[in-house]
């Protein structure tokens, strides 16, 4: 399991005012946890201020994609940073599933700032003993 590096991810290792996308917004990579637990795959992204309508989950091969857009309507007219840490306007999460896990079973679910998507494990067919059938035609 890695989390890919995608073009936005690569525009963080920018300067804040270099981080633009074409249209001129800023981006940023959420942070995110992936753990194995009970028999399935865990990806938590921490995502507060945002609304579920504004998330969008596509996946791609074995490619979980995690995106959206956090608007930057809070702030007052005209203020004067004096610390600046939260991050605004669009982010993209690209995590790679390894194999033994069924990416189109996923469930999400989103509560208080958090996007937790389950994955299951593969269920492995358990080994069948075939009989062997007696053939003495001789």
């Amino acid at each position: 399991m890695c989390k890919v590096n995608s073009s936005l991810y690569y525009d963080q290792l920018k300067p804040v005012g270099e981080r633009r996308d074409k249209a001129g917004h800023n981006n940023w990579v959420p942070n995110t946890d992936v753990y194995v637990t009970e028999g399935k795959l865990v990806v938590k992204v921490e995502i507060a201020g945002i609304r579920q309508q504004n998330l969008e989950l596509t996946i791609d091969g074995n490619r979980l994609r995690i995106s959206g857009q956090r608007p930057d309507g809070c702030r007052a007219p005209k203020c004067t940073f004096l610390v600046m840490e939260i991050n605004y306007g669009p982010f993209e999460c690209v995590i790679e599933i390894p194999k033994g896990y069924e990416l189109n079973q996923a469930t999400a679910a989103y509560q208080n700032g958090f996007l937790r998507v389950e994955i299951p494990q593969v269920q492995t067919a358990s080994p069948t003993t075939i009989p062997i059938v007696s053939t003495e035609a001789v």
